[in-house]
């Protein structure tokens, strides 16, 4: 552990410049329906202090900020303006200090190889919960209907992969769910191999790309059972 430690040094450069998150059409109707999905699961869960890991353009802690939640931000890029300047995979915190840890759109930018590392990290400093998200390349298709009497239909239909393709790292992501050598399940064990017992795990339906995963540190169960 300490020696790949050591070896994430390496890793804490930028990846995407700062401009990256200001640039027109940046903020597209998706992404703030990301934006809806990553505040409704902080908020629903009522945390005392909630921890982002990745600030992109401070949308997500702006607005959970003026609304009275105490939120501390974290990200390797000095020139966002973190609360902190740092690295998921040596998080500069002391243990169970925080009692939310939201991570979105940030573990892919990672080779896999520190993805256990990370997810350590992420409980390590969580007193509870866990909130994350990565792209996800299974193929869905989104069914929407009106229904008289009944109301809105929502359902994605996944289509399962036979021979995932290879996935060629683009300059941001090393890695992706259900690109060859990366499935679901592995995401999964090493979640719960480091403590966290899965809530919710779910595409988000107007963009099935996107794959959150709700976290509750296990110890919980034990200690109000």
């Amino acid at each position: 552990m300490d020696s790949k430690k050591a070896r994430s040094g390496q890793l804490a450069q930028v990846q995407v410049e700062a401009a990256h998150y200001l640039q027109p059409g940046y903020d597209d109707r998706v992404r703030f329906l990301n934006y809806w999905h990553q505040i409704h699961y902080v908020w629903s869960l009522a945390p005392q202090s909630v921890l982002e890991i990745g600030v992109g353009n401070s949308f997500v802690s702006n607005y959970l900020r003026q609304r009275g939640i105490n939120f501390f931000t974290l990200d390797i890029d000095a020139s966002l303006r973190p609360d902190c300047a740092g690295s998921v995979l040596q998080l500069p915190f002391p243990d169970r200090v925080f009692e939310v840890v939201a991570c979105c759109e940030v573990l892919e930018h990672l080779p896999f190889e520190y993805f256990r590392l990370a997810m350590s990290e992420l409980h390590r400093v969580s007193s509870h919960y866990g909130l994350i998200s990565v792209p996800d390349r299974t193929r869905a298709y989104r069914f929407n209907v009106q229904i008289p009497l009944l109301g809105e239909i929502k359902k994605l239909i996944l289509i399962p992969t036979l021979c995932p393709r290879k996935h060629v790292f683009d300059g941001q992501h090393h890695w992706e769910i259900n690109r060859a050598g990366y499935p679901l399940r592995r995401m999964t064990k090493i979640m719960e191999d480091t403590g966290f017992d899965i809530l919710e795990s779910y595409r988000m339906f107007e963009s099935p790309k996107y794959h959150f995963f709700v976290l509750r540190k296990r110890h919980l169960e034990m200690e109000t059972g």
